[in-house]
């Protein structure tokens, strides 16, 4: 957990017992199914639950938020986020069941009564929400394509609603269609290699009408 807690100091006792605990959840049910890359089991705190972590130096969720993960796979960015801000409420959807059966049991291990995962593709989602989160899914344009219907107008409550969408690489052609777009540079707060190519992009609820 240092490499959290270098990047989040205000952390409290309880946040931080609750993200070991889901990290050696992950380990678990990663012998199981396969919820993360094999590979990455060993930089499971750096290129999961920090990168996950990276939305919160953006944006602070308030106590009235919704907040979609979309994708959530093991429940990334979904359930570090919900630790951290544990009076929004998340809902995290992914098409795959048994990711979802983990997920849910994860989350109950965690007592995290402000978060639900559901075997749902977003396309077909009914429900609205402030923001959405999602790392990676898919090409950005087809992402926006399912999600920005599902996004509530913005109001003094929920003043930066929209898309906050984590990836890699060159993104210039991918981003070309949008306007009012920002673009974060993780290597800008991040000092570990990993981060060097990785992206925030904020699509704000206006972009997407």
């Amino acid at each position: 957990m240092e490499i959290i807690r270098k990047y989040f100091p205000e952390l409290s006792a309880d946040q931080e017992q609750q993200l070991q605990q889901y990290l050696e959840s992950i380990i678990y049910w990663n012998q199981r199914i396969n919820l993360i890359s094999r590979k990455d089991i060993d930089h499971l705190s750096e290129r999961h639950i920090l990168h996950s972590l990276t939305i919160a130096s953006y944006v602070k969720f308030r106590p009235s938020d919704t907040v979609l993960d979309v994708g959530t796979g093991g429940g990334f960015p979904g359930i570090p986020l919900a630790i951290l801000f544990p009076a929004a409420r998340f809902t995290l959807i992914d098409s795959i069941g048994k990711k979802v059966n983990a997920v849910n049991q994860i989350i109950h291990s965690l007592k995290l009564d402000n978060a639900a995962c559901h075997q749902v593709r977003a396309e077909n989602l009914t429900s609205k929400s402030r923001y959405v989160v999602s790392r990676a899914v898919t090409n950005l344009l087809r992402f926006t394509g399912w999600v920005k219907n599902k996004i509530e107008p913005p109001s003094p409550a929920s003043p930066g609603n929209g898309i906050y969408y984590l990836k890699g690489g060159d993104l210039r052609e991918e981003l070309e269609s949008f306007k009012n777009i920002t673009v974060h540079s993780l290597k800008e707060i991040y000092s570990e290699p990993f981060f060097d190519s990785k992206k925030l992009v904020y699509l704000p609820y206006e972009s997407l009408q």
